[in-house]
């Protein structure tokens, strides 16, 4: 009994060193595809919000329909450095932050002013941009504005939820949205006396009216002005509290600036280095 009950030891050890060998190989593979899986998700495609639409921050070439434009770029440049792929995805501007919110995009990138509202619900990148906000009327009559007080009554086009438009009604102004049409469009609608005037970023505005010829508007040169929503500067958009993104955008940034990088895409889209604050003269600053 002693020697068959050895002999059935010696076979069961045998038996269970086979099992945990195959157990122990398999569980290198399984190991093996984490590994990689954890790699294929830091890798993953970067999934960007953007409006398509708005020149020169984010448009389609009117020759090769391909998107491009000032952030589009510096998104490219950044996803280069993160050995990421892009895909982007356009939506109007609550279309754009509510993507970022729900998860179905990693960040969104449109000009977006690193204002202290938005800051209470997203992260933001060290900014890109730095601007000043300015005024499109008629040439003609200056749409019967010739200081802010005349803003009373007028009719403002811009897009529903920008920090533009709510100024815009706390002058007085009339809103009338818009639904991510482009800069031509608007354009139209204020020489044609639908509307009277567009409260804009300055290079936009100024890049707006030199692409369409015989507009027969003119930007308020004495009527510059900046708010707290936007002096500290235009960044991307990302999900609160997503600080492992942030860190290594932010880091991607830095290194885009110390290399030039940043300056050369601006002086390509803007013809000036945003990534400098602005010199001009400003009028007023709003307590936005």
């Amino acid at each position: 009994m002693q020697k068959k009950h050895v002999r059935f030891c010696k076979t069961s050890a045998a038996n269970l060193l086979k099992v945990l060998s195959v157990a122990f190989i398999f569980s290198l593979i399984l190991v093996g595809c984490g590994k990689q899986s954890t790699a294929s998700d830091s890798n993953k495609p970067l999934v960007v919000a953007t409006s398509g639409t708005l020149y020169p921050t984010s448009y389609h070439n009117t020759k090769s329909q391909k998107l491009t434009g000032y952030d589009i770029e510096v998104v490219r440049a950044v996803a280069k450095k993160l050995n990421r792929k892009v895909i982007f995805k356009e939506y109007n501007v609550d279309g754009q932050l509510t993507a970022v919110k729900t998860g179905k995009a990693d960040i969104a990138a449109n000009d977006f002013s690193i204002s202290p509202a938005r800051k209470k619900e997203f992260a933001f990148s060290t900014p890109y941009k730095h601007s000043f906000s300015s005024m499109v009327v008629r040439k003609s009559d200056n749409s019967g504005i010739n200081n802010w007080s005349d803003i009373k009554g007028k009719k403002a086009a811009g897009e529903a939820g920008t920090n533009y438009q709510r100024l815009a009604k706390k002058l007085g102004a009339t809103l009338v949205n818009y639904d991510n049409v482009s800069n031509d469009v608007y354009l139209k609608d204020v020489k044609n006396g639908k509307t009277d005037l567009i409260m804009n970023d300055y290079y936009l505005q100024k890049l707006a009216l030199a692409a369409v010829p015989n507009n027969g508007l003119k930007i308020m040169d004495n009527m510059y002005y900046m708010t707290k929503e936007d002096k500290a500067g235009a960044g991307m958009v990302m999900k609160k509290g997503n600080t492992k993104l942030q860190k290594q955008i932010n880091k991607a940034l830095s290194e885009l600036q110390e290399d030039g990088t940043l300056t050369k895409i601006s002086k390509q889209f803007y013809h000036a280095d945003v990534t400098k604050k602005p010199t001009e003269k400003i009028s007023r600053t709003f307590d936005e």
